[in-house]
């Protein structure tokens, strides 16, 4: 265990939600300085309860936020030396608009992105991912989270058996469909294929585990009948009631869970920078 300092304590903690349909602010706490059991306790309860937690203000080393992140878990670390990885510290990733030297330093620059969960594509995707806002556009490159809890929940009986059991093609075409849906799944195009529905492995709650960027198609399923259905799903996921956005400033610190919810980021003009510091947080195969 480490010590809290005099600036962390769990007695000055406020957890504030932030929405009707998930996300909670997590107010009196420094990311610089060591936190306490209790304090991560009351961290990681309100992740659980509210699937999204935020941080303001907060001025982080790549060191703290590493450190912060393994509280949830063991981080993702490249194996592979990419641009937008700190190669240093391979559990840094970058996303961002900036160029130096002609050459972007991050990933995923510009633009609209649709509805997705981190690493779906893969046999087992992440867990978590935490964003740490070091530049941001004056408007836009907001991201809006939607609780798949709640679509899951609220989908009429019938189509909850008809979903039953089903699995579905995820893949993602970085090259070609990176932040807009593809339908192709082209010659060595990174893809897993996962159940429609996830049961979460701490809450015990199911949620909707398709998403309008990586999912292809309902396995086992006529092919306009799979892509009616995944239509369905992902407007019902998107609609206004389960879906909140982040209005990003510098210095705040976001953590999701991605078994749970889908991301989308909007617009930004490409002629303002945005910085972004990722970590992501280890997963397991879903069922």
């Amino acid at each position: 265990m480490v010590l809290a300092t005099a600036g962390n304590s769990a007695r000055n903690v406020e957890i504030v939600p932030l929405s009707e349909a998930l996300g909670a602010e997590i107010r009196g706490v420094d990311l610089r300085a060591p936190l306490d059991d209790e304090t991560v306790g009351m961290i990681r309860k309100a992740w659980k309860d509210h699937l999204v937690i935020r941080l303001r203000g907060q001025e982080m080393t790549e060191e703290d936020q590493v450190r912060f992140g393994e509280t949830f878990g063991p981080l993702n670390r490249s194996a592979k030396k990419r641009a937008h990885h700190n190669a240093n510290n391979p559990a840094i990733m970058l996303i961002s608009n900036i160029r130096e030297n002609g050459q972007l330093i991050g990933a995923l620059p510009d633009g609209e992105m649709h509805f997705h969960t981190d690493q779906s594509h893969q046999e087992t995707p992440c867990s978590g991912t935490m964003l740490y806002a070091l530049e941001v556009p004056r408007e836009g490159g907001d991201t809006l989270f939607a609780n798949c809890y709640s679509a899951y929940e609220t989908l009429p009986e019938a189509m909850k058996q008809r979903l039953a059991g089903k699995r579905a093609l995820h893949a993602y075409d970085y090259d070609n469909a990176s932040t807009r849906r593809g339908t192709v799944l082209r010659e060595g195009i990174p893809h897993a294929i996962h159940p429609v529905v996830r049961t979460h492995p701490e809450s015990g709650r199911k949620a909707i585990y398709v998403n309008r960027l990586m999912t292809l198609r309902i396995e086992d399923m006529d092919p306009q009948e799979s892509e009616d259905i995944l239509q369905m799903l992902f407007d019902h996921i998107e609609q206004p009631a389960f879906v909140w956005g982040q209005k990003w400033k510098a210095g705040d610190v976001i953590l999701w869970d991605n078994r749970c919810t889908v991301h989308a980021r909007t617009d930004f003009s490409a002629a303002e920078r945005r910085l972004m510091r990722r970590v992501t947080i280890l997963g397991e195969k879903p069922f």
